[in-house]
């Protein structure tokens, strides 16, 4: 291996994405060119000689720069998808370099114990028991499969039956959740064997209905596991933890709460009456690359029973080193070699500090309420949801209309926001999670709104 083998290109990475960093929050939203344009402008033919280093990362940046989307600009609202703090993108660029597999405390001792610090804080600052299992995953589906596994198992070990020996003699789990369920908590249900939930109602803003639960729950004795919602992903709506917990422990169900983006509600003063009796649950998912604006990918999966994680998701072979009574970090996750992904978050809450932590949620808020308030002065526009956390329904009263200004947002690339069909309606959702969303990005965002819907002839 040269000595400066990796300094030329690792020069132009950094000269690349310098660029890409200078000017993604000015450029149009979109990507000028889809995948067959791409597609158009790679050369398809595997040379039988390689290409040097340098050159590849050039030609990889001229390729691939025209798709990107700038997803990281303040005035995107697409996804629930956060930009990224200098840094964690500094704290993931030596992820890479040091190339360590953090699947074990021992051969990795440095990213490991990093990692282990990130999840005390993230605790800390999510208000959830000390000594929680935490495991750093790919993002939120992975976070909410991992905690089901978890609780999969342990509540057929409570009925007698052990998940080692399979699940076809298993007793039948009751599955359930509200009517606002997000698809990652079905797609992840349906992945560790517990099929899609039974939804058992909810009211206009997306939150369980309690008294659905428990009926449900009433007419089943068997092993149970309920999903929560700390953060619906059209109004932000959370669920009234303290009652639902309430009717789910009374019935001896586990509770597991889908936070991908509204767990954060808790590190703040003002906001955590939203998420009150939610650190009751047994298990929680979010996402460390929407909230707290880390690179992707960063979902973190959250057990209280540290012990009954590590028995679903442990592994265990002659090869792998381990400590006795101590869980490594491949107990915590579904992948045996990983990144370590925990870093770019100590790296995060390390340069925010507990204040810069609340400040940032608190932020966002304000940037919601603040697009709020800017809509409901468009004329022709209305603000459908009850705005109490980061996202904001539009709707210009007719569907086909609403769904040609989302259209023309988008097309326009000032702003970018996501179409969707909520409560029978066609909405735009805006979805704030970006630290640079700040009173200039909102003025800027409502501007374009208004801006869209003159143009199509949106009124009063």
């Amino acid at each position: 291996m040269a000595e400066d083998e990796y300094r030329d290109v690792l020069d132009a990475a950094h000269r690349r994405a310098q660029s890409w960093l200078d000017t993604v929050a000015e450029r149009p939203i979109h990507p000028q060119l889809d995948v067959d344009g791409i597609l158009d402008r790679i050369d398809r033919g595997w040379s039988r000689t390689g290409v040097d280093a340098t050159a590849v990362v050039d030609e990889l940046a001229d390729i691939v720069e025209p798709g990107l989307m700038a997803l990281a600009s303040p005035r995107f609202y697409g996804f629930v998808i956060g930009g990224v703090y200098p840094a964690s993108l500094g704290a993931d660029w030596l992820v890479s370099a040091w190339d360590q597999n953090t699947g074990s405390r021992q051969p990795t001792p440095g990213t490991a114990a990093v990692e282990e610090v990130a999840a005390e804080w993230l605790l800390e600052a999510l208000g959830l028991p000390a000594g929680s299992g935490v495991g750093f995953v790919t993002g939120a589906t992975s976070a909410n499969m991992s905690c089901l596994v978890a609780a999969r198992d342990a509540v057929l070990r409570v009925r007698g039956h052990d998940p080692v020996a399979g699940l076809q003699a298993a007793p039948t789990i009751r599955f359930l959740a509200g009517d606002g369920v997000h698809t990652s908590v079905v797609l992840a249900g349906r992945m560790v064997g517990l099929g899609t939930p039974t939804t058992v109602g909810g009211d206009s803003e997306g939150r369980i209905d309690v008294d659905g639960l428990e009926r449900a729950l009433a007419g089943h004795d068997g092993p149970a596991i309920v999903a929560l919602q700390a953060g619906d992903v059209h109004s932000g709506a959370f669920d009234d933890f303290a009652a639902a917990i309430d009717v789910a422990r009374a019935a001896d169900a586990w509770v597991h709460v889908d936070g991908a983006f509204g767990l954060w509600a808790a590190a703040s003063s003002k906001l955590r009456h939203l998420v009150t009796g939610m650190d009751r649950a047994d298990s929680w998912a979010t996402d460390a690359h929407k909230t707290l604006n880390v690179p992707y990918d960063c979902g973190v999966a959250i057990v209280r029973d540290e012990g009954a994680m590590a028995a679903a998701l442990g592994a265990h072979a002659a090869y792998l080193p381990a400590v006795a009574e101590v869980s490594d970090p491949y107990d915590h996750t579904p992948e045996l070699s990983r990144r370590a992904r925990g870093v770019p978050v100590w790296a995060a809450l390390r340069s925010l500090g507990r204040d810069g932590v609340v400040e940032l949620v608190d932020g966002l808020v304000d940037a919601a309420a603040g697009l709020a308030a800017g809509f409901r002065r468009v004329p022709g526009l209305a603000v459908v949801n009850d705005v109490v956390f980061t996202q904001v329904c539009v709707t210009a009263g007719d569907g086909a209309l609403t769904a040609a200004l989302g259209d023309w947002l988008r097309a326009e690339g000032t702003a970018w926001a996501s179409s969707s069909t909520w409560r029978g309606r066609t909405v735009i959702r805006f979805a704030v999670s970006n630290r640079g969303t700040d009173a200039e990005a909102v003025r800027r965002t409502v501007d374009a709104v208004r801006r869209g819907a003159a143009a199509l002839g949106i009124s009063g």
